[in-house]
C-alpha cells in the first residue's frame, strides 16, 4: 500500500505554476500519495506549526519555528532578487513613524511581517490579515500602511496606493543575499526515503511546468486572485528560478541570514533551517 502524503501548498501563482504537474498527476508520483489542500500562506503556516501537513509550503519565518522537527527541501521555495514584499501608504509620501498609523501585514508568521519588523521597528501598531484584504482596506481608508506580496505587487500603481519601500531591495542592501520568502518544509517524522521521494517528485513538477509554462496557466487561473494571464506569468518570471528548482550554496547562505536576524531581535527560536539532504 502506498504512502499517503498530506500536502499544502499556497494559492499564490508560483505554487500552482511549481506543483501543476503534481496536482493535474502529469508526472509520476513515485509510488505515493498526495491529498493536496491549496491554502493562504498564513493559513498554511498556522496548519504546519499545528502538524496539519507532513509535507507543506511555509514563510521562511514560520520556518524558523517549526525548525526543531521539520527540513527544508531544496526544490519548491520562493527566493531571489527583486521578490521582495512592497510597503505601501494609502496616502502617498506618508511614511510608518507613530503608534496613531496602522499597517497591515498578510499574518504573523509570514516573512513580509518579519522585514517590516526589521526594517521598521517600533513605528506603527500591526494588524494580520489575509492578504487579499490589504489593498481593498488601504484603497478604503481604513489602514495607513499595508506590506504587499502576491499578485498585487504587480497591480497597486492602478489602485492609487503609495510606494513607501521595496522592503526585498532593502533586504538585498543590507545583506547583499537573495530574499528568502517561503519554501517546503516536511516533516523529520516522515522516513529519510520518503523525503527523498517527495523532493523528486516536486524537483519532476517544477521542471514539467518549466518545459511547457502555458499548459499551467489553467491551473493557476483557478486558484488566482487576479485573472490576467499576463500578471500571472510576470509572477512566475518573478518567484521561479534557479533557486525555486534547487536552493545550492546561495540560498542557503540567505536562510542563515535570515535565521541570524530573526533570532536577533527576539522573532524566531534561534534554531537553524536544517536543509534536506
Amino acid at each position: 500500500m502506498s504512502r499517503t502524503i498530506r500536502l499544502g501548498i499556497s494559492t499564490c501563482p508560483n505554487d500552482t505554476f511549481a506543483f501543476h504537474g503534481l496536482l493535474t498527476r502529469s508526472v509520476d508520483w513515485r509510488g505515493l500519495r498526495f491529498e493536496v489542500e491549496l491554502l493562504d500562506i498564513e493559513q498554511l503556516n498556522e496548519r504546519l506549526l499545528e502538524d496539519g501537513f507532513d509535507v507543506g509550503k511555509t514563510s521562511f519565518h514560520a520556518a524558523l519555528h517549526l525548525a526543531d522537527d521539520h527540513v527544508v527541501l531544496p526544490s519548491g521555495s520562493a527566493l531571489g532578487f527583486g521578490v521582495g514584499p512592497l510597503l505601501l501608504s494609502a496616502a502617498p509620501g506618508s511614511r510608518p513613524t507613530n503608534a496613531g498609523q496602522l499597517t497591515l501585514c498578510p499574518g504573523r508568521l509570514t516573512t513580509a511581517a518579519l522585514l517590516f519588523a526589521l526594517f521598521h521597528p517600533n513605528t506603527t501598531p500591526v494588524e494580520h490579515v489575509v492578504f487579499s484584504e490589504i489593498m481593498p482596506r488601504l484603497e478604503a481608508g481604513r489602514a495607513d500602511f499595508g506590506v504587499c506580496i502576491h499578485e498585487g505587487r504587480f497591480t497597486w500603481p492602478d489602485r492609487g496606493l503609495g510606494l513607501v519601500e521595496d522592503l526585498g531591495s532593502r533586504w538585498e542592501q543590507a545583506t547583499g543575499c537573495p530574499l528568502p520568502l517561503g519554501g517546503i518544509v516536511a516533516s523529520s517524522r516522515l522516513p529519510g526515503e520518503t523525503i527523498a521521494t517527495v523532493q523528486q517528485v516536486i524537483h519532476d513538477s517544477l521542471r514539467f511546468a518549466l518545459a511547457d509554462r502555458q499548459a499551467a496557466l489553467p491551473t493557476m487561473r483557478r486558484y488566482a486572485q487576479e485573472f490576467d494571464d499576463r500578471v500571472l506569468m510576470q509572477h512566475v518570471d518573478l518567484y521561479v528560478n534557479e533557486w525555486t528548482l534547487d536552493l545550492g550554496v546561495e540560498g542557503v547562505r540567505a536562510l542563515e541570514e535570515l535565521s541570524v536576524r530573526a533570532s536577533a531581535i527576539g522573532l524566531g527560536t534561534g534554531c537553524r533551517l536544517r536543509i534536506f539532504s
